[in-house]
């Protein structure tokens, strides 16, 4: 980095990330990133939940956070959703791929990703 120029443009290109992890909408995405859930790569699906929440321009809708152990290691990684007014979605063996899909068919379109939930027979 040479100029404060270039300091501003990273701040700028950054803004949107950063309000995803810190917005107040109405829909929670929270992602366990307990020692488990890194070691199972709850990192990748973290970032694709902040990058694609980012890319949808749901940044001041959504906020993406990270807890620590949820208690369901085996389920690992682990992502719970929470909305207003509804229950709480808990999707289990995550990956940033299942991530991108759960931003399009949920978190856009309102329907959970069934096969993906704890409540699945299919695990």
């Amino acid at each position: 980095m040479k100029s404060l120029a270039e300091l501003q443009a990273i701040k700028n290109k950054m803004a949107d990330r950063v309000s995803v992890r810190t917005s107040s909408g109405n829909t929670r995405i929270v992602v366990g990133m307990a020692t488990c859930g890194i070691a199972a790569g709850a990192r990748p699906v973290l970032n694709a939940f902040v990058e694609g929440i980012s890319e949808a321009g749901l940044s001041n809708d959504v906020i993406v956070t990270q807890t620590g152990c949820i208690g369901i290691c085996q389920y690992e990684p682990v992502v719970e959703v929470f909305e207003k007014d509804r229950e709480k979605t808990t999707y289990v063996k995550m990956t940033a791929e299942k991530a991108k899909e759960v931003i399009e068919k949920h978190i856009k379109g309102g329907t959970p990703v069934t096969e993906y939930t704890i409540g699945a027979t299919q695990l």
